[in-house]
């Protein structure tokens, strides 16, 4: 795919995850926020469609509830809207169901996501896996997404370790993974990014562990 239609998909940029429980982690708001703003300046200079999700779990839910402050899009993003933009909520974790943007990404001859937003370890996640079931390539900028601390019975992973993990299981076989000023980059250049596969991950993750096997004998 040298010259990819892309549109922008911003998922989720709520005020929940900016305090509380759900507060993102890592990377830290404070610096994945600015990422998400300045991929949706590049989207609008560059013309590309933009769609703005937000998350709705009902009006007696905790968070995510269309009724509180927390519904809302971080003011950031909301200043930036335009009339132009896709809005829509879901219920799910992924972007695809419950909502129509499949239709719209494909009246306007969509190919190519670019995901930004909250959480890697949840909707961008589910969101990036299930696109290929649609046909299209998923791009997710990892500087302009972001995870949490997680613990349940099955253990505990910190939000760092989250993330990375979740950023090489992604562009493994999911998505190719970049940094916003890369996808940036790719925009300019009408290119794609580039993306890896699960064979040349497979080998270099084979040779990762016996590099670090022979650093511990």
């Amino acid at each position: 795919m040298n010259s990819p239609r892309r549109a922008l998909i911003l998922v989720d940029v709520q005020q929940d995850y900016f305090s509380g429980p759900l507060e993102i982690q890592y990377p830290p708001h404070t610096a994945s926020l600015p990422r998400i703003t300045a991929a949706i300046d590049t989207a609008t200079s560059a013309g590309i469609p933009i769609a703005v999700i937000q998350h709705c779990s009902g009006d007696a839910a905790p968070v995510f509830n269309p009724t509180t402050d927390g519904f809302a899009l971080h003011p950031d993003v909301e200043n930036r809207r335009r009339p132009e933009w896709k809005s829509m909520t879901k219920q799910f974790g992924t972007v695809f169901a419950g909502t129509d943007l499949l239709d719209w990404l494909r009246e306007r001859e969509i190919d190519t996501i670019t995901l930004v937003g909250y959480m890697t370890n949840n909707c961008i996640l589910a969101s990036a896996a299930e696109s290929e079931t649609h046909g299209l390539a998923a791009e997710v900028l990892a500087d302009a997404t972001g995870a949490i601390n997680i613990a349940n019975e099955a253990g505990f992973a910190d939000a760092k370790t989250v993330h990375m993990t979740l950023m090489a299981l992604l562009h493994s076989n999911f998505a190719a993974v970049a940094t916003t000023e890369a996808w940036t980059e790719a925009v300019a250049a009408t290119s794609a990014l580039p993306k890896g596969d699960l064979g040349s991950s497979a080998v270099l993750g084979a040779a990762s562990s016996l590099q670090t096997i022979g650093k511990n004998l």
